[in-house]
């Protein structure tokens, strides 16, 4: 449940408020992908974040605000952070630094807690719209970027005639969170790996042989 009283806009914030604000997510986060949404309460983020009840009503008016900015922090973080590598995946070359990259990430995860962005969205999706609608921009960001790379080799001929960017896009984000799902329950990156070069060897055969490199 949350409490009464205008919750500011995160735009209206003091330098100190946005500390504290950031804090307060930063360990939701932390504590929603080791134990979920559900098993985390706001008395576990206050106690988390080193600060009152008081001080976390004051930022957000309720939990599923709290799961909002969570979600946006962690699309800030993961497909931010990825940005970079998602504007390189105009090539084969740039798609196998991007699995790499998420296979080693995983490997230094020990394999735990999938999808952040992921995780979050199946157990909020049916029960928090607004939550859901907040996920499903994250991952519209994510698909925009995998596009982007695939658009460019197309708009550079270097794809098969037909090929349709938006459509490869969708299906590598498609095969990477189930990758990731396997990847969590099974404690391996074999399932990671398979679907990532799996997906690199299709887009591959869709190259022209000058850019199959």
């Amino acid at each position: 449940m949350g409490r009464s009283g205008a919750v500011p806009a995160a735009g209206r914030l003091t330098s100190k408020g946005v500390l504290t604000r950031s804090r307060i997510v930063a360990a939701a986060a932390e504590l929603m992908f080791d134990q979920g949404v559900a098993g985390t309460t706001m008395e576990d983020v206050r106690a988390a974040a080193g600060v009152s009840s008081s001080q976390v009503y004051h930022y957000f008016a309720d939990k599923s605000a709290l799961v909002r900015a969570v979600i946006e922090y962690q699309d800030e973080r993961i497909v931010g952070g990825q940005e970079p590598m998602l504007a390189a995946l105009d090539s084969v070359a740039g798609l196998r630094v991007w699995r790499d990259f998420l296979v080693e990430h995983q490997r230094q995860l020990q394999c735990r807690g999938g999808c952040p962005i992921g995780s979050l969205a199946s157990e909020i999706a049916e029960t928090d719209p607004k939550a859901r609608a907040v996920a499903a921009t994250a991952f519209e960001r994510w698909e925009a970027g995998i596009r982007g790379g695939f658009a460019a080799m197309s708009e550079r001929g270097e794809l098969v005639p037909g090929t349709d960017p938006g459509r490869l896009a969708t299906a590598t984000l498609a095969a990477l969170q189930g990758a990731l799902l396997l990847t969590q329950i099974q404690r391996s990156t074999d399932p990671l790996e398979v679907t990532l070069d799996t997906v690199i060897d299709h887009v591959r055969s869709l190259t022209l042989p000058a850019a199959a490199r």
